[in-house]
């Protein structure tokens, strides 16, 4: 594979078709199960629909069909359109059911571990070019203080790791969700990775989103040209997520949550409140955040290292110092506390909040809502609190029949019914 400068961005960068099997890295042996589980999954195809699903050269699948061809496990069934149709002898079927019995991946041709390495380090998240104006382009919806904005882009520079803690409700998950936004240029994601003649999938249509940018006829199409990833964990996250998981149906593995990261970011939202216990969430992150590698273990026992290139966002309302000892919090090295808001951020997130309802905002009406959870409550103002509101007022208005309203008696019914004290 080619060496190009590090992080430079995918649309840039054209990964020239490797045009033998050995050039792939992988065992031709390898390349022709693939080639037999597809025609049995997908019955009689022209060559070239073959070149398609095994993302592979002409070339070189018409290689592997003329090897597979002289072992006698694929035909010729005629022309179509100056192409070969091919489908499997009797002998190939049988031995294609075989296969199948070990693993039912009948995808796009895998890469090398060394290739993926190498492909991670060449972009790597670190190296990404992060400008003031992105950061405040991916918070221009909400209202986040320039001292917050401007430690958070420190934080994304360093493409480590980053902490946010405070109380509920006071914006840290939506800070987290709009860090990905930062991001401007894209990264090459493999279809699957092969390890020790096992198959890894990796490009996951949930989580990776591929450029608009149409793909040149000349590239790698095992690759995918997507923006940087976006991995969102909350509650659910447990410690097998973090693992490499084997379908036992297809028999073949799924990446884990930070591979599909790598390259990206990760957010670990709401740390603390998962079904494990934070400490062992903690301890199987310490060192691939100091050594931006990770561990991975197959079935059969074997170990072997992948990148762990991601910047990592943990959010929490707990504190940090009771969810993780100095060791691990060293190994963050970003620590961002989200607070309280200001009356004036109050009234700013109001107005914006009111807008996109399609309320007309009321200064004197958020003055009082004001009054309601620092006087009467004696509550501290969130940055939640305007659009929770808000949304009680709309709902009520909608199970009376009319349309909502921003006024004194509508916050005061909405406080009643959203504040546990305002009964």
């Amino acid at each position: 594979m080619k060496m190009l400068p590090a992080n430079t961005p995918a649309e840039h960068v054209i990964l020239p078709p490797p045009q033998t099997w050995q050039a792939t890295g992988l065992r031709l042996g390898l390349l022709k199960e693939l080639a037999l589980k597809i025609l049995l999954e997908r019955g009689e195809l022209p060559l070239r629909d073959l070149c398609f699903a095994m993302r592979l050269s002409r070339r070189m699948v018409e290689e592997i069909f003329q090897s597979l061809r002289a072992e006698q496990l694929v035909e010729v069934t005629g022309m179509k359109v100056v192409d070969y149709q091919c489908t499997l002898s009797d002998r190939g079927r049988a031995r294609a059911f075989e296969l199948s019995a070990l693993n039912l991946y009948a995808g796009p041709a895998p890469v090398t571990l060394a290739e993926y390495t190498a492909r991670v380090k060449e972009q790597s998240v670190r190296g990404a070019l992060v400008a003031p104006e992105a950061l405040k382009k991916a918070f221009a919806r909400m209202v986040v203080p320039e001292d917050v904005i401007e430690r958070i882009g420190t934080a994304v520079v360093s493409g480590t790791s980053i902490f946010l803690h405070g109380p509920t409700g006071s914006g840290k998950t939506s800070l987290a969700e709009a860090i990905p936004d930062i991001y401007a240029d894209s990264v090459w994601i493999p279809h699957a990775l092969e390890v020790d003649n096992q198959i890894i999938t990796i490009f996951d249509p949930a989580l990776h989103r591929p450029t608009a940018q149409p793909e040149p006829d000349v590239s790698d199409s095992r690759w995918v040209r997507c923006l940087r990833p976006r991995v969102l964990a909350g509650g659910e996250l447990t410690a097998e997520m973090l693992e490499l998981q084997i379908n036992p149906v297809t028999r073949f593995y799924a990446a884990p949550l930070q591979l599909k990261a790598n390259s990206g970011v990760l957010v670990i939202d709401d740390l603390g409140r998962q079904r494990v216990r934070p400490e062992t969430l903690l301890n199987r992150w310490i060192v691939p955040l100091d050594r931006r590698t990770d561990l991975l273990t197959l079935v059969g026992g074997k170990i072997f290292e992948v990148p762990f290139d991601m910047f990592v966002v943990f959010s929490t309302n707990l504190d940090p110092s009771h969810l993780a000892d100095e060791a691990f919090l060293r190994r963050i090295p970003n620590k961002i506390k989200i607070g309280d808001v200001t009356r004036e951020q109050f009234h700013e997130i109001a107005r914006r909040v009111a807008e996109a309802s399609g309320v007309a905002y009321d200064a004197g009406v958020i003055d009082r809502l004001i009054q309601i959870i620092s006087v009467d409550l004696k509550q501290p103002l969130r940055a939640c609190h305007p659009s929770d509101i808000v949304a009680q007022i709309c709902w009520a208005a909608k199970y009376a029949g009319k349309q909502p309203e921003l006024t004194k008696a509508a916050v005061e019914l909405a406080c009643r019914n959203y504040f546990v004290a305002a009964e």
